[in-house]
């Protein structure tokens, strides 16, 4: 049997738009990349791409930045 291939598709505007929706609302990538029928990889590299930043996101330490520091 042969194996399936993933065809590319172009980013429409409103793709754009309801991703950018996304970003603002933070919603996790693994949604937003089931929202819009794409794979979390193309997602990531179309939010970097638009200068849309991820790094909110992560979850906080339960250190603080003080302790951080005098850990080291």
């Amino acid at each position: 049997m042969a194996k399936k291939t993933a065809k590319r598709r172009a980013w429409t505007a409103g793709d754009v738009r309801e991703l950018k929706g996304f970003a603002r609302q933070k919603m996790p990538v693994a949604r937003m990349a089931r929202a819009l029928r794409r794979s979390e990889s193309a997602t990531r590299q179309k939010l970097n791409g638009l200068g849309l930043s991820l790094r909110s996101r992560r979850a906080k330490s339960s250190r603080s930045g003080s302790a951080r520091r005098r850990a080291r």
